[in-house]
Formats: structure tokens, sequence, C-alpha cells
């Protein structure tokens, strides 16, 4: 096969993945979400104490996953040791949740749920996830699985303990 000046013509090209919630644009700075309240400036959303009196107004890309229910990161619980454990597992949950919301506000828990007496978490973010998963595994033990999707845009977390 002549490979003239482009080269190999028999490899593969791998497509880039385009994560539609991550925002390549800039927003025109302070901007305010409508939804929670945080404030977009100096080039990342923030939590402020006082919101900018004119500024633009727009949904933050955490709430638009929110509002379409389209989770970056699922953690999904299961096991006997769950039954037993339950309240104090998902109190380490939010105290995970309010800790790294304080400082990333667009990593945030969007549902939790009860699914054939197993717990599903679903986030906003990755990195909330995989906190939550490192969590959970580090406190409880049990077996933890971890698998990306999209590209590494979106993740699923498996934890399960009898």
């Amino acid at each position: 096969m002549d490979k003239g000046k482009f080269g190999r013509l028999d490899r593969l090209v791998k497509e880039k993945r385009h994560d539609p919630y991550r925002s390549t644009e800039k927003f025109p700075e302070p901007t305010v979400c409508t939804g929670c309240g945080c404030v977009y400036s100096g080039g990342r959303w923030a939590w402020m104490e006082e919101r900018p009196d004119k500024a633009n107004r727009a949904l933050c890309p955490a709430c638009r996953r929110i509002r379409e229910k389209m989770a970056a990161g699922v953690i999904r619980l299961s096991g006997r040791f769950l039954k037993g454990h339950g309240k104090e597992i998902l109190n380490l949950i939010r105290n995970e949740e309010k800790a790294e919301k304080a400082e990333h506000p667009l990593e945030r828990i969007m549902e939790t749920r009860n699914e054939d007496g197993a717990v599903e978490v679903l986030t906003t973010g990755i990195h909330l996830a995989k906190r939550i998963g490192e969590a959970v595994r580090r406190s409880y033990q049990g077996s933890y699985g971890i698998e990306y999707g999209d590209g590494e845009n979106s993740v699923r977390i498996e934890w399960h303990r009898d």
C-alpha cells in the first residue's frame, strides 16, 4: 500500500468525546446561576457571600445536569452490610458532598435512591463520585470497582459488602 504524504491509511482514528456539560465557552463575568446562586467569576464557578448586583444570569453546568437528569457519576452500594449500616454510610456520603461542594460548586449529589435493596447515588461530577466511592471503601472495606465511560466524562462505581 502506498503511504504517500499522509502516512498509514489503515490506522484507526480515535474520536474525541465531547461533554456537553463542560463549557468550552466563557460566561460573561460575573454570571449568577439562576438555579443555585453560585457565581462565575475569574474563569470559574464559586460560592460567594454576596452576589454581584449587576450580573448576567445563566444556569450553571451542575444545575443543567440536575434539570436534565444526566448524572456524570453513579455510585451503587449493595450487600447485607448496607442494611445494618445504611444510615451511617449515607451520613458519610453527605459529609463528603458537603466538603467537596464547599470548594467545587459544580460537584453535587443529584439524587439518592433505593433500588432492589441497593442504594444508588447520582452525582453531577466524576470527582465527587470518586471521592464518595473511595471514602466508603476506606471506611467500610468490601469489594469496590470503578469504570469510566464516555471518554472519562462519566464514572460508575460499585461497592458491595455482605
